[in-house]
């Protein structure tokens, strides 16, 4: 076990993890030239196309050292977007040691400020890596101040390298021997070992990666999932070569894979430990947090005849992706679909384009919101996930919304235009501090809701991409939130009501009407879309009716003919007003999310 090593890559997004663990991959021969090809280790097509990590990735690399010892590297690669930071808690939780890598053109950003103190909390080695050493824009000396300041670390514990030109690759790979402590373990102690992911495959069943803490698993062995109770016979084990590598037994330390054949995808937990059927009185691996849903969303199937191919999809893509929670909802407008929790807006987007790849359903999502609390006027406390379980507002006492602490570092010149987005967002400043004279550091607490939307874009857009941005969440504060129904014609479009401050809510209810005045198609009869909080309505729009010229074949004669023709008209228009519905396309509930543009 001394010649195991588990480590992970993490940094900010865009800081070229994949890129280096490219060259790892290649430098130790794990990999042939001919399977080479850039971000080998994203498998998803979505990941490729934008340059991004979605989900964790495991590989075991053979490695002989400069001493003539052979090793084995487990290296996970991580995520770098703040949405994603569950992927990266699960990737640490199955390490010792953590490189950290930073861009020497952008230097250290937030998401790399959060990383690490994920990695410290769970005691790993941290070895810092300076990338990107070749680029024109390299500023090395400034970055190892900044890494210094942070970590406290020698300016000699520095490393410096190109993931592009694989550069200081193999100084790399020494580090990672030399420093990152061996895996401590018995392996003849119980079985003990933590899944960290799970992958659902159409002909094997799910397949559950772990890393073993304590004892040893054999092909065959009868294994016991402890949360769920479970029993089930070890039929495949092995490690994670590019492509899953069969052995007879995984030993402790080791991070492997095992098909036991089952289909159903709540039997199995992420952070879950696995052990054998034969101890009675099996340990829970501890310190494995619970994911934490921000943002909720209503994901509906287009046609509701598919509702049940939709269930069978989310449950294969929750497997893929433990930070995706989902229950069942009804809606008036569209059937039945589920609540889903969502870590961010980039995480909901990546749903929702997985569905329409890797399963084919195309879905509705409606207005995504984030949980209240409310607290009634008899003393109850009720989550308020969703606008249409908000309490009526007569027996409701307060309620409570969720606030963040936002850290945003950034230069210096765009501190105004910072402060001006944050306070219109109902944000506090909270601290400024200059990290070097050229990067500042703002931290604010501000309602999640006000993030929800647009906020990530609006930053990138006033600071022209030289802001980075990482938040968590701090607990609940009171508010004054109200519920914003539309009504098309006097029917309330449950699917397009939303919980806003009552201070915005004037402003959102108008352009929301003006949107769906463009959106909406015209009808043989006129359209009111209004916007009310109760029984006030607080913004109205008119869609006119389209109009056939019933007068055209009056030519000349009375005008008691024409007048009779028009009122006969306007008396079928005012019955077809009264039995006619107004049909909502599927650009109008995701307007809603783009109202500024």
């Amino acid at each position: 076990m001394k010649h195991i090593r588990n480590f992970c890559i993490i940094a900010h997004i865009d800081h070229g993890k994949s890129t280096l663990a490219d060259r790892l991959l290649q430098q130790t021969n794990t990999i042939s030239d001919r399977e080479m090809m850039d971000q080998v280790l994203d498998d998803m097509d979505l990941e490729r196309e934008k340059g991004i990590t979605i989900k964790s990735k495991a590989i075991q690399i053979n490695y002989k050292s400069k001493a003539g010892d052979d090793y084995t590297l487990n290296l996970i690669d991580t995520p770098g977007h703040v949405d994603f930071s569950y992927e990266v808690s699960r990737a640490l939780a199955a390490c010792e040691g953590a490189l950290l890598l930073v861009d020497a053109t952008q230097g250290i950003q937030a998401q790399t400020i959060s990383n690490l103190y994920l990695a410290i909390d769970n005691d790993l080695e941290i070895i810092p890596v300076i990338n990107k050493i070749d680029m024109d824009g390299a500023m090395i000396e400034e970055v190892k101040d900044q890494i210094i300041e942070l970590i406290g670390c020698k300016p000699e514990d520095i490393l410096l390298a190109s993931g592009r030109t694989g550069l200081g690759i193999d100084e790399v790979l020494e580090a990672i021997v030399d420093r990152i402590p061996a895996p401590e373990g018995d392996e003849s102690a119980p079985l003990q070992a933590l899944i960290f992911d799970s992958v659902f495959n159409s002909f094997r069943g799910i397949i559950v990666y772990y890393r073993i803490l304590n004892g040893t698993i054999k092909k065959g062995d009868k294994v016991k999932f402890v949360s769920t109770g479970q029993e089930y016979e070890a039929d495949e084990i092995g490690i994670l070569k590019l492509k899953m590598t069969e052995k007879k037994e995984v030993r402790a330390g080791d991070v492997g894979y095992i098909i036991t054949g089952i289909k159903n995808a709540k039997e199995v937990k992420v952070g879950d430990t696995i052990t054998l059927a034969s101890n009675t009185n099996p340990e829970q691996i501890k310190g494995f947090e619970e994911v934490k849903p921000m943002v909720f969303a209503g994901i509906y199937p287009v046609n509701t005849d598919e509702f049940e191919e939709l269930r069978d999809c989310m449950d294969k893509l929750q497997l893929n992706d433990a930070s995706l929670t989902f229950e069942l909802e009804t809606s008036q407008a569209l059937g039945f679909g589920f609540r889903c929790g969502f870590l961010g807006m980039l995480h909901m987007e990546i749903i929702q384009e997985r569905l329409e790849r890797e399963f084919n359903q195309t879905v509705i999502t409606t207005v995504p919101n984030v949980s209240f609390i409310a607290y009634t006027t008899k003393g109850e406390k009720i989550t308020v996930n969703n606008p249409s379980e908000f309490p009526d507002p007569v027996k409701t006492d307060r309620i409570e919304e969720p606030f963040i602490k936002a850290q945003i570092i950034t230069k210096p010149e765009y501190i105004g235009n910072i402060m001006t987005l944050c306070l219109g967002k109902r944000g506090f400043l909270i601290n400024q501090s200059y990290l070097t004279t050229t990067r500042v550091e703002l931290v604010f607490e501000m309602p999640l809701t006000e993030i929800v939307f647009d906020f990530y874009d609006k930053l990138k857009s006033q600071t022209r991409g030289y802001a980075s941005f990482d938040y968590h969440p701090i607990g609940y504060r009171d508010s004054d939130i109200a519920k914003m129904d539309i009504l098309l014609n006097n029917e309330k479009v449950d699917a397009l009501s939303a919980l806003i401050h009552r201070s915005r809510a004037h402003e959102f209810g108008r352009k929301l009407c003006e949107k769906l005045k463009e959106l909406l198609p015209r009808q043989q009869f006129q359209i009111a879309i209004q916007a009310a909080i109760g029984a006030k309505i607080v913004a109205r729009e008119n869609i006119s009716a389209m109009r056939k010229d019933v007068t055209a074949k009056c030519y000349g004669g009375d005008i008691s003919r024409k007048r009779k023709l028009l009122e006969k008209q306007k008396e079928g228009k005012k019955r077809m007003r009264q039995i006619g519905n107004v049909e909502v396309p599927q650009e109008a509930f995701l307007a809603v999310l783009k109202l500024d543009d």
